[in-house]
């Protein structure tokens, strides 16, 4: 357990170090969208599924902050350490693959839950929300923080340059996030659509952070969390896969 803490204590002191670039941009862009979406668009839009448009939003800009903010620090932390060379004390140690991939997952998490509660605190003078359940809140952000982490890992082990760990977030994270309903419910969308974008993953973190804030869903929510709970699973199973046959790492 010490070797863990101690791995994932170095990624955590590393990001707060330069908290200026990990904590203040995701509130930035949180206020951003809260003030263009929210307040000017949503003055248009006033109702969705019986709730003002601003707290319909909400808890999708919060997830977007959560998502980037735990999948940023596992990329960049893991393919910054195969740069300058400190993985390799990493794979020397007496470490097996499963303590490392739970240490950088724990300093993945610790980043998503800060950046969410920083876009909390700041959007909370903007946004006045009630949380309709604790359980949900906590267990939602808990688990999209694990899997983002194990997918900027898993980017991270294949990144073989800094323009590597950035075509994941703006191609593939990016667009699946503005077609899991952050501004929307798919139920505005015609049947096939509503089809469609059930095979996104987002959807379900987004509603299921959704339904913690109002109570309000478009999928079920035990449905969400075995989604998650599936494609934690499998990530871990990948990333650790990599870890043994040295995929990215040896030359």
């Amino acid at each position: 357990m010490v070797d863990i803490m101690t791995l994932a204590g170095k990624e955590i002191r590393n990001f707060l170090k330069i908290w200026k670039q990990t904590l203040v941009p995701p509130v930035i862009m949180a206020v951003l969208y809260i003030l263009i979406f929210g307040k000017f668009i949503g003055e248009q839009v006033t109702i969705v599924e019986g709730v003002s448009y601003m707290h319909f939003i909400f808890p999708g800009l919060l997830m977007m902050s959560i998502i980037m903010g735990s999948y940023a620090l596992t990329s960049f932390g893991f393919f910054s350490a195969k740069m300058f060379k400190s993985l390799e004390e990493v794979l020397v140690s007496p470490m097996n693959h499963t303590k490392i991939i739970t240490s950088y997952v724990l300093a993945g998490v610790t980043r998503g839950f800060l950046v969410g509660i920083c876009v909390y605190l700041v959007s909370f003078f903007m946004v006045q929300t009630s949380i309709h359940s604790y359980g949900y809140l906590l267990l939602f952000i808990l688990l999209t923080s694990i899997l983002f982490s194990l997918a900027g890992l898993i980017n991270g082990i294949f990144a073989r340059s800094f323009d590597d760990v950035n075509i994941i977030p703006s191609f593939i994270i990016t667009p699946l996030m503005y077609l899991g309903g952050v501004f929307y419910s798919i139920q505005m969308l015609s049947p096939f659509w509503q089809h469609v974008s059930q095979y996104n993953p987002i959807l379900y973190m987004i509603n299921g952070l959704r339904y913690a804030f109002i109570g309000i869903s478009d999928v079920s929510v035990v449905h969400s969390i075995l989604v998650l709970i599936i494609f934690i699973v499998i990530l871990y199973t990948l990333a650790w896969y990599l870890l043994k046959q040295g995929r990215g790492i040896r030359s």
